[in-house]
């Protein structure tokens, strides 16, 4: 009778063990549980510090679209500002620089641009004989200047007229310099001061470039940074879907606004068509939408500035969503649709997105009743869960958290253990919450096996990256790396691999889990033969 217990006993388990795995399978994957996936980041959205070679051959490369500059007399010393940050006359009459003080670049060419200032106007001048007003809610001929630069960053500026702004006795930028300056201490000669030139994204490329030299260069990359032999790696090393991130003018190829270039819709379809060919679902992420929903180089925000939230920008956005279900909805390949990458909590309140994804759950159900819809969490000050609390839709439906230890001060001086050490505190009991939660599945849709930590060891990281493996493998949806490809080693998955730097665990339950059941499984057979001894 004992002997019969245990067997009944462990079979018990045993159908435990495959009923776990049935409950967290996710719909469509061939004979898998759930996604694991990699992330075709910097391809059809553009990231510069993915690829930085990208912008390498634009003219003036130093000045994009975004570009941070401060402006200083050489001959009052002085730095030219916009008070209370726009909307009245410019002065030069500022000791030390801020917010102020401080202009954003609109680039037209490799050499005329216009200025944007804190509060989203522009600089504007009538005419020779004017005064320079930072007034202007748009970019027109009279807020475009002509920039004049030596080696030694001194700038003149001038009017399409051909006059030039100088700093005037009165400390105001006025446009009625006589004749043409030289490069000594004049009035109409300034220090430019570039104090941030981290936007390099698809605005900056094609902008950069120009239409001709930016299609060229775009092809090329498009053609040669992800191929069929790519998803023949990962059929290989096990990753059954694949996230691509896109933007918001794939819906209008061929022929996107500019000064965005056509080509990544006929990638995508490439996309689709490999991974048909491997057994690999696709999840299309709306990583860029109209007017930029985060400021960041990947939304291809213009100047680091948030619009999205506007009513016209979310109906451009559903429109696409719109798009891209009716073409793929009954592709094999598609897995899901993420409505919307990382919206920024400071710019995008929460009723907003909400909204937002409602309506757009509705766009894709009315194309397909299985695909998953996924809702991107935002980033910043906001917490999961109030995802959680909205009825967002009731079929295939998943949150995505993005994991990363750092962009945070608070991982600054983490060593490699208390890393390791939070993945296991905070990151799994917050999916355990959520996973326990009722509503959408969980998604942890980017993490990278990298953190502040400058010294660590190839030890270091294998167990960096098993922890996260752990933990992740236990979301109900699954996980996707950030990325495929990078110039950054540790960011690279391929790299990571074929160096023995990620080692991935595959199947349903994660090592921990395979532990803890052969551990319950060694209890129950030592409680047996203790009993059947006695």
């Amino acid at each position: 009778m004992g002997l019969a217990f245990c067997k009944r006993t462990i079979a018990f388990l045993l159908s435990c063990w495959m009923l776990f795995c049935v409950a967290c399978s996710v719909e469509g994957l061939h004979e898998d549980s759930k996604v694991r996936g990699v992330n075709l980041g910097g391809w059809l959205v553009i990231e510069g510090w993915i690829k930085p070679s990208l912008f390498d051959g634009i003219p003036n490369g130093e000045m994009l679209d975004g570009t941070e500059v401060q402006l200083k007399s050489v001959m009052l010393q002085k730095y030219v500002s916009a008070d209370n940050g726009g909307g009245m006359n410019v002065t030069v009459d500022r000791d030390t620089p801020s917010s102020w003080e401080t202009f954003r670049l609109w680039r037209v060419s490799e050499s005329i641009f216009q200025f944007r200032t804190s509060q989203g106007q522009f600089l504007t001048c009538n005419g020779s004989g004017s005064v320079v007003t930072a007034s202007a809610e748009s970019a027109s001929a009279t807020e475009t200047f002509s920039l004049e630069r030596n080696k030694e960053n001194r700038i003149h500026i001038k009017l399409k007229s051909g006059t030039y702004l100088q700093a005037s006795n009165l400390n105001q930028l006025t446009a009625d310099y006589p004749g043409t300056p030289g490069w000594d201490d004049n009035a109409a000669t300034f220090e430019m001061t570039i104090t941030a030139n981290n936007l390099h994204g698809d605005y900056q490329l094609a902008n950069g470039y120009g239409y001709n030299k930016g299609k060229a260069v775009l092809k090329k990359h498009r053609n040669t940074f992800i191929t069929i032999e790519d998803f023949d790696f990962l059929y290989r090393n096990g990753i059954n879907t694949v996230r691509i991130p896109v933007g918001w003018w794939i819906a209008f190829d061929p022929n996107p606004p500019a000064p965005f270039i056509a080509g990544s819709l006929e990638a995508l379809d490439n996309a689709f068509s490999w991974a048909l060919a491997y057994s690999i679902k696709c999840i299309i992420d709306l990583h860029a939408a109209p007017g930029s929903q985060n400021g960041m180089e990947h939304s291809a925000s213009r100047d680091g500035t948030t619009g999205w939230p506007s009513p016209d920008f979310i109906l451009q956005t559903l429109d696409v969503i719109e798009f891209l279900a009716s073409r793929y909805a009954q592709h094999p390949s598609l897995l899901g649709i993420e409505l919307l990458n990382e919206p920024w909590a400071a710019t995008v309140p929460l009723d907003v997105l909400v909204s937002f994804y409602e309506q757009g759950y509705q766009i894709v159900r009315k194309y397909s009743s299985s695909a998953y819809v996924i809702f991107c969490q935002r980033i910043g000050d906001a917490d999961p869960f109030e995802l959680y609390q909205a009825n967002l839709g009731s079929i295939n439906t998943v949150v995505d958290l993005h994991y990363y230890n750092m962009f945070d001060p608070s991982f600054s001086n983490m060593s490699t253990l208390a890393n390791i050490e939070f993945i296991y505190k905070s990151r799994e009991s917050q999916i355990q919450a959520l996973n326990s939660a009722n509503g959408p599945l969980v998604f942890v849709g980017e993490w990278v096996n990298e953190w502040n930590q400058t010294t660590g060891t190839q030890t270091d990281y294998q167990n960096f990256g098993t922890a996260q493996l752990e933990v992740y493998n236990a979301a109900s949806f699954g996980w996707a790396y950030w990325t495929l490809k990078n110039d950054r080693m540790h960011w690279d998955f391929e790299w990571n691999i074929r160096n023995n730097y990620l080692q991935l665990q595959l199947g349903c339950t994660s090592s921990r889990q395979i532990s803890n059941i052969i551990l319950l499984l060694v209890l129950v057979c030592c409680c047996f033969f203790q009993h059947h001894l006695l």
